[in-house]
């Protein structure tokens, strides 16, 4: 097995979605959050958008996002719970064409640690879509660190092992010269 340091890190193209009904790119700190990280991490911001609570929107702009060849990862927050207005699950698992079963049950997971078992409550998951991985988490600051800090960060990082998602998100040829 090859260690971190053998392998370049391969930077992704990523889009951030917000889904809010109140906050502005201003007020956004769950998508920031996404943002400081994935360029921290030396990924690339592709997009940023901030969509009200509209299932055939953020359908549509999803849509958008994995019909783009050069985009490799959707990023969404808000929208995962159970108000009446949280329709992001609705939206996006109809795209999917596999869904990541344990994105989800990892993140309840890991929140279970800080908000007890309220986690139950999160809607939060991923799936592949035409080569685009698209991940929905909660609204919450909190939620959105505990995601990429707990699970994004090394999926998206090729150098993570045993495996990770960045050979599904690019073309087979780089894949192979990259480890």
């Amino acid at each position: 097995m090859q260690s971190k340091t053998e392998v370049p890190f391969v930077p992704l193209n990523i889009a951030v979605l917000t889904v809010s009904d109140t906050r502005s790119l201003d007020t956004d700190t769950s998508g920031q959050l996404f943002v400081d990280r994935l360029t921290a991490a030396g990924h690339r911001l592709a997009a940023r958008v901030l969509l009200k609570d509209d299932l055939y929107k953020i359908r549509a702009q999803v849509a958008t996002w994995i019909a783009e060849d050069q985009l490799q990862v959707v990023l969404i927050t808000g929208g995962t719970g159970f108000t009446a207005r949280d329709s992001t699950p609705e939206a996006v698992s109809c795209l999917l064409d596999k869904q990541v079963d344990g994105f989800g049950e990892l993140f309840r997971q890991i929140s279970l640690v800080d908000i007890g078992t309220s986690t139950i409550q999160s809607r939060a998951l991923a799936g592949l879509a035409n080569g685009t991985l698209v991940c929905c988490l909660p609204g919450s600051t909190n939620a959105c660190r505990t995601g990429w800090d707990g699970i994004l960060a090394e999926q998206l990082d090729i150098r993570h092992r045993p495996c990770n998602f960045v050979a599904h998100l690019l073309p087979a040829a780089a894949c192979e010269t990259r480890g």
